[in-house]
């Protein structure tokens, strides 16, 4: 974006060359899709998505290629084969404007971030946690 931070997915989308926006639709379709409950918004001024209020994965448009900001590398092993001929930097991927939008491999994507999401929020239930310390209590004071 050139001028300013956009205030939605639909003005960041809309301000992109016309060669992109198609892209960018097409990307934004295939996590609301794998992704039905996460939350879209604008985040670090670009399209964006949470899930159980951690960062899930961003996108943006640029000259030559869109690239997806996944918030975690994690995944990227389960994926290598897939993503071979695209080019990968620390949790991103770059995807060319000269080709089709792979929908499926983001698809897939947003669905293992999703997962990494549920797991870690699983993990991290506050409940659980409470009862350990005070079945340890129960047990000091006996």
């Amino acid at each position: 974006m050139k001028k300013g931070v956009p205030k939605s997915v639909e003005e960041y989308i809309a301000a992109q060359p016309e060669g992109v926006r198609s892209k960018l639709e097409q990307v934004r379709v295939a996590i609301r899709r794998a992704v039905p409950e996460a939350v879209e918004g604008i985040g670090y001024g670009m399209p964006g998505y949470k899930l159980h209020g951690k960062a899930m994965l961003y996108f943006a448009g640029f000259k030559e290629h869109y690239s997806l900001f996944a918030a975690s590398g994690s995944f990227l092993a389960a994926l290598e084969d897939e993503l071979k001929g695209y080019e990968l930097r620390k949790g991103t991927i770059h995807f060319p404007i000269t080709k089709p939008v792979p929908v499926k491999l983001i698809s897939r994507i947003a669905k293992l971030r999703a997962a990494g999401i549920a797991a870690a929020t699983k993990q991290a239930e506050p409940g659980r946690e409470k009862g350990r310390r005070g079945q340890r209590r129960r047990i000091a004071q006996n």
